[in-house]
């Protein structure tokens, strides 16, 4: 077989090096049958219309000239001129038949297919595949067209010239040329493959990295009911499941991260082609696809990662789609391709984008990457209008497809009602570098034409603020950074933090803290779920009551709202975790105030006024109090669940504000009798908050009972200068540079030194006073945990300090 002319090209015969032949999606289709099957990956079986058949096509039908001529001149940003040219040589194509040998070899493929598939006409999903697609730095992501559900050889015909047609739509005649490729550098290849029930099953999308980040130790999956498309494009915001690798190589069941999407809508077949029906409630409030499932396609996943990686003699993170059978139960892998955007990125380079000012969020939603944009809002219903829309304003609308390429790549921010982190505004997003926020519900009724916003990815979440606000980009490069002997690690407040901060060259985590997960995931009171319903309800005068209703939507799919709980602390835990695995992440169980805890759902029926909660009922005398050691159970389990169950084990926890070592004592064995038990655990490590005076006089008994101490140096100030850092009248005098500080933090550094006990500092002193992070170099400690916007430069200054004094 000369593949250099076959018009039919099996998967069975292809592999990745056929891109020319058959385009870049069927030349890895074909790559997996041919050489990952046998691994138990399934893959849907198919055939290939070869490029070598697209341009029989044109030159039987003298076509190729007649496109170059409507193509020349052109220029994409006017978009009117190039609605006109791509309806013309669309117009051009579908009129034109196939030559009758062409029509007649697909024919003769199709009743193979069909046999193979033990049917008399098989249903086949026809999808179009460009020889420049699916390139390291071209995507050509959604660019072509996809048939569903095509049934008989006649509209297989018709399918497979409407996939030709598609390569001449206006978005991807504008990606293409805007990538540089001229009208004959591209051929159209159309794949056909046996189609997958997924309409009455679930679909989604994949990526073996994580896609705001680029972080790539974990698999990112996201999934709906019905097929694919309402997920790539947006229309539903999905379920998403986070994989972390080195554990799901060890044999952990690593679902680190579960968010339950907004599935009320589905795509499925009719023989007229698809439709949109309804998702019942009871399917909206469970997940698409098992636990079991989801391990499953992760572990394809990786499989696929690592032979394409093989391949490229380079890691290549993959951007893959699945699909589930609804007749068979059965799962499949129906494409594959590189991710574009992360895999191109200078891994030298660490930019960080910070807002400079405060304003007011008019709509929120989940960011995609994490940049800073600003501009003019135009909010635009339907592509047909996107002529309206103007180089660097903020694109609002509804959900995005391929037909908005025009002018995405022109705007300075897009914002979006509907879709996930895998959506097509989201994919398109991050190849152009735009910051995006989907999601978000309302963004084109509350944004108004003309109004001046700031679109804010930074943080992890996405916020659209009222005016244009100033921010600033500071840019490391981390291919000179020095090594030093004091251990950098870094703090880290919200889980949303962790993943962008990956690249920071730190030895892991030095102060992870739980209160921002309880009050960003969480958002209730531990009482109030270990009390529902009845009790809670009884405390609230009744189930009508606001506060019980909203707990109960917010914890809904949970019949044990405890479980809620215990999964999202865990799930807040292991995703710092995973960002800096292997290395120690120290997480600090919860610290709040009296005062803090009040203002989460229901915390005023459980929590005192005190006079000062900054010195009252907080850390360590909680956990073991009456009214609390229940709560602080769960803080265990969850503990437990991401060191053990899911196989973080380089996550160790510690300890806050413990007055004296019995108190310490008393925790230490309330967390074995909860699963964290270093006698039956070697690798676990507790460490405790040095930050009270009696934690450094007492600091060999405090040392008997815990393995290591991190020192808090805003708490210790505060309490060896006798002052309340929430005054604002006396906050002025504190100060970490005070010798009295500073001789506190010598002694206890020289006795964790010589009892051969961890030390370590995570306060913000270093960040703040570089005098004070030479001070400690000075005196010994062994690591410093700083925050992460000064990690670099505070890494530069105690490298100096080190070698020179």
């Amino acid at each position: 077989m000369n593949k250099n002319q076959s018009h039919i090209l099996w998967f069975k015969d292809l592999t990745i090096e056929d891109v020319p032949l058959v385009g870049g999606k069927n030349a890895a289709l074909g790559e997996m049958y041919s050489s990952l099957t046998e691994m138990g990956i399934k893959i849907p079986n198919g055939f290939a219309i070869s490029a070598a058949a697209y341009k029989y096509f044109l030159e039987k039908a003298r076509l190729e000239q007649r496109i170059i001529d409507a193509m020349s001149g052109l220029d994409t940003h006017d978009i009117r001129n190039l609605q006109v040219r791509g309806k013309k040589i669309r117009e051009m194509i579908l009129k034109t038949n196939l030559p009758k040998d062409l029509a007649e070899e697909i024919r003769v493929a199709y009743k193979e297919l069909s046999q193979i598939s033990g049917v008399k006409e098989v249903d086949t999903a026809v999808r179009s595949s460009a020889t420049a697609e699916d390139l390291p730095g071209a995507s050509f992501a959604g660019q072509q067209e996809t048939y569903l559900n095509i049934h008989g050889a006649n509209n297989l015909l018709v399918a497979v010239r409407k996939c030709i047609a598609s390569l001449f739509t206006d978005r991807a005649i504008s990606y293409r040329v805007d990538k540089g490729f001229n009208v004959s550098d591209v051929s159209l290849s159309v794949g056909v493959q046996q189609m997958v029930r997924s309409d009455i099953a679930s679909s989604g999308v994949i990526f073996t990295l994580d896609t705001e980040s680029g972080f790539n130790g974990v698999i990112t999956i996201t999934g709906s009911y019905g097929l694919g498309e309402m997920v790539v494009q947006g229309k539903v915001k999905p379920d998403e499941f986070i994989v972390f690798k080195p554990t799901l190589e060890k044999g952990f069941e690593s679902i680190i991260a579960r968010n339950l999407g907004l599935k009320d809508h589905k795509l499925i077949y009719n023989r007229d082609g698809t439709k949109l029906v309804g998702v019942s409630s009871e399917d909206q409030a469970r997940f698409c696809v098992s636990d079991r499932d989801v391990l499953t396609l992760a572990d394809w996943s990786l499989k696929i990662e690592k032979h394409f990686s093989k391949k490229h003699n380079k890691l290549q993170p993959m951007d893959i789609e699945w699909a589930k059978d609804g007749h068979s139960g059965e799962l499949y892998i129906v494409q594959a391709r590189p991710e574009t955007v992360h895999s191109a990125e200078i891994k030298t380079v660490y930019k960080e984008y910070h807002l400079k000012q405060s304003g007011k969020v008019l709509v929120e939603g989940t960011a995609v990457g994490m940049k800073i944009g600003t501009g003019k809002i135009r909010v635009i219903s339907d592509a047909k209008k996107i002529n309206q829309f103007q180089r660097g304003e903020v694109l609002v609308t509804k959900i995005t497809d391929p037909d908005w390429e025009p002018i995405m790549k022109i705007a300075s921010a897009i914002v979006t009602d509907q879709g996930g982190r895998t959506s097509h505004a989201a994919i398109v997003s991050r190849e152009l570098g735009i910051p995006c926020i989907v999601g978000t519900a309302n963004a084109t009724k509350v944004l108004k034409n003309g109004n001046e916003v700031t679109v804010d990815c930074s943080t992890g979440a996405g916020r659209v603020y009222l005016g244009k606000l100033e921010f600033e980009i500071k840019e490391h490069r981390l291919d000179n950074i020095p090594e030093t002997k004091t251990h950098i690690m870094v703090n880290i407040g919200s889980p949303n933090e962790a993943f962008g901060n990956h690249y920071l060259p730190v030895k892991g985590v030095g102060l992870g803290r739980l209160e921002f997960i309880i009050a960003s995931m969480i958002r209730v009171h531990p009482n109030a779920l270990i009390n529902y319903p009845t009790e809670l309800a009884n405390k609230l005068g009744g189930r009508n009551n606001d506060v019980f209703k909203k707990i109960e939507q917010m914890t809904s799919g949970y019949e044990n709202k405890t479980d809620y709980y215990v999964d999202n602390l865990a799930s807040g835990i292991a995703l710092i975790g995973a960002a800096f695995y292997p290395y120690p992440v120290i997480i600090r169980f919860s610290d709040f105030k009296t005062n803090e805890y009040r203002t989460l759902l229901a915390g005023d029926l459980y929590e005192p006024k005190e006079e000062n909660p900054m010195i009252g009922w907080r850390g360590a005398s909680r956990y073991y109090h009456p009214d609390f050691t229940k709560a602080f159970a769960l803080e265990c389990q969850a503990l437990k669940k991401v060191r053990k169950t899911w196989g973080l084990e380089n996550v160790l926890p510690m300890v806050p504000f413990c007055r004296t070592p019995e108190e310490g004592a008393k925790v230490v064995k309330i967390m074995a009798e909860h699963g964290l038990d270093r006698k039956k655990d070697e690798s676990l490590k507790v460490y405790v908050m040095c930050e009270i005076p009696s934690n450094i006089l007492l600091a060999e008994e405090y040392l008997e009972v815990f393995d290591g101490m991190s020192i808090g140096s805003n708490d210790l100030t505060q309490l060896v200068l006798g002052l309340d850092r929430d005054s604002r009248i006396v906050a002025g005098i504190a100060n970490e540079n005070n010798p009295a500080v500073m001789k506190m933090i010598a002694d206890v550094v020289a006795v964790c030194k010589r009892k051969k006990k961890y030390i370590g500092i995570c306060g913000q002193a270093p960040s703040d006073w570089p005098d004070f992070a030479r001070f400690l170099v000075s005196i010994g400690i062994e690591s410093m945990s700083l925050n992460p916007d000064v990690v670099i430069k505070t890494l530069e200054s105690i490298s100096k300090v080190e070698k020179h004094g």
